[in-house]
């Protein structure tokens, strides 16, 4: 049973930063990989970031802000969220395929997902 346990949302004011965490239970992380979606109030779920070995996207509109990385050792990913603005408001979900990310190319993709944790910036 794969699990994935999300942590490190909040309220931030804009310019801030914030750090969201992603174990993953039940299941070795290696050669997988790992994302974050999310999604605000009105518009559509966007990918935000994922990671595999020697792979890793960004979107745009978080690019050179936000810093995805990953420890197969403790199943952890994680999103270093800096210079965040009031649109960066949304739910963040963290997901999970194990194969690697070239192969990937929406969130139909994603079998697991987290219970997602709320980003406000104000």
């Amino acid at each position: 049973h794969v699990q994935l346990v999300e942590s490190g949302g909040g309220s931030v004011q804009a310019g801030g930063s914030l750090k969201l965490s992603c174990t993953t239970r039940g299941h070795t992380t290696g050669g997988a990989c790992m994302g974050w979606f999310r999604q605000a109030p009105g518009k559509e779920r966007e990918g935000v970031a994922r990671i595999s070995p020697g792979v890793i996207f960004y979107s745009d509109s978080v690019k050179g802000r936000f810093t995805i990385s990953s420890d197969v050792a403790v199943g952890t990913m994680y999103l270093q969220m800096n210079s965040l603005k009031p649109e960066d408001t949304a739910v963040y979900t963290c997901t999970n395929v194990f194969r690697g990310c070239a192969t990937v190319s929406g969130p139909a993709d994603f079998p697991y997902w987290g219970q997602g944790t709320q980003v406000t910036v104000s």
